[in-house]
């Protein structure tokens, strides 16, 4: 395992980029997109993708780390200023990007960790969840805002939730859209830990170096062991969990949502 620290910055010209930091055994992914609360765009969603495919390729990256830049936000969902109008091909683009770097990241060999703290939203909530572990600052706050904006939970992301918190709070979480804090959030199970804020990197990085310097080989068996424990049954009907998918996509109340964020007011759902 290679102890030596090494940096790169991956980036392009637009808004927002992903930093990685490669340091004891530890990847240190950064979502840095600090003036919109690290809100992730289609660009900073396919360097995530490429970047975990190349840590999971890496012999020397025994743990990887994903967190927000700064204190305030881990991420406060997708950067909305990719989804302005009515453009419904946007809303696809943007699950056929973000779903398969959701994929990669739940189904990553190596053990993964969301550091979080300040807001974690929407899609960084799907981040944090497709993580194996979730150690939090007192400042923490989660929220899954769908249903006020209109707009489906993929059937992905609905499993993976219900996985961590059981079916009865997942419906809570969902229906509700309401925010939890820290607190709430491990009384829930959503989260594994809290942590004071000032010393959560440390706190991290001393977890993610204990799983480093276990057996790769065993941690990564009993992984595999677990997801393979929670999987899907062939029974279930996923068909029908995605027509109701993209009723949601083609729906008035998502175009609706969107309007009703730009426009900074209530949303009015019609239920079509």
């Amino acid at each position: 395992m290679d102890g030596a620290k090494s940096k790169l910055i991956l980036d392009d010209d637009r808004p927002g980029r992903v930093r990685v930091d490669i340091n004891g055994g530890v990847g240190w992914i950064e979502l840095d997109n600090v003036r919109k609360r690290n809100a992730i765009s289609l660009a900073m969603w396919r360097t995530l993708k490429n970047e975990l495919d190349r840590l999971r390729d890496d012999d020397n990256i025994r743990c990887v780390v994903i967190y927000g830049r700064g204190e305030k936000a881990f991420c406060s969902g997708a950067d909305v200023a990719e989804k302005q109008g009515n453009d419904k091909s946007t809303t696809s683009a943007d699950a056929d990007v973000a779903l398969p770097t959701l994929r990669a990241l739940q189904e990553f060999s190596k053990p993964t960790i969301a550091m979080i703290s300040g807001y974690c939203l929407g899609a960084g909530a799907a981040i944090a969840l497709a993580c194996d572990l979730r150690i939090v600052g007192e400042s923490a706050s989660f929220g899954i805002p769908a249903a006020r904006l209109g707009l489906a939970y993929y059937y992905c992301l609905a499993k993976r939730l219900t996985e961590v918190v059981g079916p009865s709070k997942a419906k809570e979480i969902i229906f509700t859209a309401d925010r939890y804090d820290a607190n709430k959030a491990l009384r829930m199970g959503l989260v594994n830990e809290v942590i004071r804020t000032s010393e959560l990197r440390e706190t991290v990085g001393e977890t993610a170096l204990r799983i480093a310097r276990n057996a790769p080989l065993t941690v990564q068996a009993a992984k595999q062991a677990i997801e393979t424990a929670v999987s899907d049954a062939p029974i279930r009907d996923i068909a029908r969990c995605n027509e109701r998918e993209r009723a949601c996509l083609e729906s008035e109340d998502y175009a609706e949502g969107r309007r009703a964020f730009a426009e900074k007011r209530d949303p009015v759902f019609q239920g079509r």
